[in-house]
Formats: structure tokens, C-alpha cells, sequence
């Protein structure tokens, strides 16, 4: 009977497929702290299948240490909590579970959005303390999104389904990627091709949907806000990596930008205390696919992968290339 490891709580769903399939689970139940790297070595060290939440780092010393490992099942869409190249070097193929959090993340990000424009935290923080002596017609002034432009940088499937639903907010779309999209796709989502460049000077929200790489690591910093205009806002749900996030505490307090919403963070989990005691940013403890069908989802992924490759077959959505 094959064993698999599963190094954090999941959706009961993907354990009832393991177990229809026959597998020997181990799973690390505790719901308090995250697995540790001495934990996650022992327990894997005679596993043939490993599932692992994008939480949990799994690097050539956890590797090393299930010599029949045959698969690493990521639970997440992204991946750079695992060392996929060393994997590759020990015909280890990865897999991750993309897709299924494009609409969970879409509406996170324009929930963000809508919330950063019209104060909505401020004014529950507002409610819940102070109160208020009734409507005014100068009180508590936000922005409307309406007509305004919005940069998304990054149009993957996220990216695009953020524009479709922003689009029906009368936004106007700009967006940049390494390929431009079709022309009818385009006209659907009244979006227009430009450069990273022209986004950062001239939109009026900018949010990001790019995965962490070297090649992104700080791609928005204190060059990028310096062009901002000073009313912009800047929304993250994609990889905390990609804002300096020092840069932006400067931007901010300076008031080179007007605002920013966060869900997910440089050295995350930690978030820096100077965001905390600003008004004009929203902070969310990335929440981007926290949702019942989203997780569910995934679960339905890793563990078919996981059945796959013990019945012989291959996986989906493998990462570095092994086949």
C-alpha cells in the first residue's frame, strides 16, 4: 500500500478520495502552527507521495529525506515554497493547482478595490468606536470607481477576470503582459495593451497578478511610486515579493500614493507594524482563494494527482517539467 503524506489540515474531500483509492494516509492535524521542517523530514521519510499546503517550505533537505518520493502535490496555485529544480534533479515531478482560484481571487481583488476607494474599513473601525453624528455632505468622502483607470499588470486568467468584472464598473482597462491578447478578448473586456511603464504613471488603481520570481522580486518600488500619480492606489493579491513593501510604507506616509490594499505580504505571515496604524491601507490575511469551492477544488486536484501517479498515470498541471 503506498503512503502519502499530507503536511497540513485540508478539505475532507481530498482525503476521501485518497482513501477510496487505497492509499496509507498521514496526515499532520494541528491546526495551531504549521508543520516544522525536523516534523515534516520524519514523517515524510518513507512516504511515496507528499501533499503540501504553499505554506510549507520544502526544500532539497526535505527532499533528501524521502528517498522514494514519486510525487509533491502542491496546494496551491502558487509554488515557490518548494525547491521544484532540485525536485527535477531527482525525477521528482511537482504539480500545483492552478485555475480553480481565478474567481475566488477576482472577486477578492475588486472587493479590495471597492473598499480602499470608499473608506469601507475606515468607517467600520469608525462605527465600532467612535460613531458618528449623522450624514454630511462633506463626511467621510471616498472616490467612485467609475471611469477611472485601472492598471492590471498581469493578465493571466486572474487578470482577466478581474477586468471583466471591473470593466462592468465602467473602469477603463489598461493592462501589460509579456503577449498581447487577442483582439476580440480585448474588445470583451474594453481593455488596451500598454507597458508596465505607462500603468504606473497613468493609472488610477494598480493591482498585480504576477507569481514570485526573480524576475519580479520588487518589480514595484520606490521608482515605481516616485511615477504614481499621487492619487493612485495599489492593490496585491498576487505574491507579497513583488512591492518593496518599505518602499511602499515611504509612498504612503509621503503621500506619493493615496492608498493600498494588501492580502498577501513580503515576509508573510508577518506584516510590517507601520501598515497597521495607517488609515489608507487595508490588510487581509490572504484570503485571495479562502473560499469553500475554491479549496474544495484544489483538494479534488492534489489528490487525483496524488491517485495518478500511484496507478501509473500522469498527473496534472506538473511545474518542472517531469514527466
Amino acid at each position: 500500500m503506498s503512503k502519502v503524506l499530507i503536511a497540513g489540515r485540508i478539505p475532507e474531500h481530498a482525503l476521501n478520495i485518497l482513501k477510496d483509492a487505497g492509499l496509507d494516509i498521514d496526515m499532520y492535524d494541528d491546526s495551531e502552527a504549521l508543520i516544522t521542517k525536523d516534523e515534516l523530514s520524519k514523517r515524510v521519510a518513507d512516504k511515496d507521495f507528499l501533499i503540501t499546503p504553499l505554506s510549507t517550505q520544502v526544500d532539497s533537505d526535505v527532499i533528501n529525506a524521502a528517498p522514494n518520493l514519486k510525487l509533491i502535490a502542491n496546494y496551491g496555485a502558487g509554488f515557490n515554497n518548494i525547491d521544484i529544480d532540485y525536485a527535477k534533479s531527482k525525477g521528482i515531478p511537482v504539480t500545483n493547482t492552478p485555475k480553480v482560484s481565478t474567481i475566488s481571487t477576482a472577486e477578492v481583488t475588486c472587493g479590495l478595490m471597492i473598499a480602499l476607494a470608499h473608506r469601507m474599513m475606515e468607517g467600520d473601525t469608525l462605527m465600532r468606536h467612535e460613531g458618528f453624528s449623522g450624514w454630511a455632505p462633506l463626511f467621510f468622502l471616498g472616490h467612485e470607481l467609475a471611469h477611472k483607470k485601472l492598471g492590471i499588470i498581469g493578465m493571466g486568467q486572474i487578470g482577466q477576470a478581474v477586468a471583466k468584472r471591473m470593466h462592468a464598473f465602467d473602469m477603463e482597462i489598461l493592462y501589460t503582459q509579456r503577449h498581447q491578447l487577442a483582439a476580440e478578448t480585448e474588445k470583451a473586456l474594453g481593455a488596451t495593451f500598454t507597458t508596465t511603464d505607462e500603468i504606473i504613471k497613468n493609472a488610477d488603481v494598480i493591482t498585480l497578478h504576477l507569481p514570485a520570481t526573480p524576475e519580479t522580486h520588487h518589480m514595484i518600488g520606490a521608482e515605481q511610486f516616485k511615477q504614481m500619480k499621487s492619487s493612485a492606489m495599489l492593490i496585491n493579491a498576487a505574491r507579497g515579493p513583488v512591492i518593496d513593501e518599505a518602499a511602499l510604507y515611504d509612498a504612503l506616509i509621503n503621500h506619493e500614493i493615496a492608498g493600498a490594499a494588501l492580502d498577501v505580504y513580503e515576509k508573510e505571515p508577518h506584516v510590517a507594524d507601520g501598515f497597521k496604524s495607517l488609515k489608507n491601507v487595508v490588510l487581509t490575511p490572504h484570503i485571495g482563494n479562502a473560499t469553500v469551492e475554491a479549496r474544495d477544488a484544489m483538494a479534488e486536484i492534489v489528490a487525483q494527482n496524488t491517485v495518478a501517479m500511484d496507478q501509473g498515470n500522469k498527473p496534472k498541471y506538473i511545474i518542472n517539467g517531469v514527466e
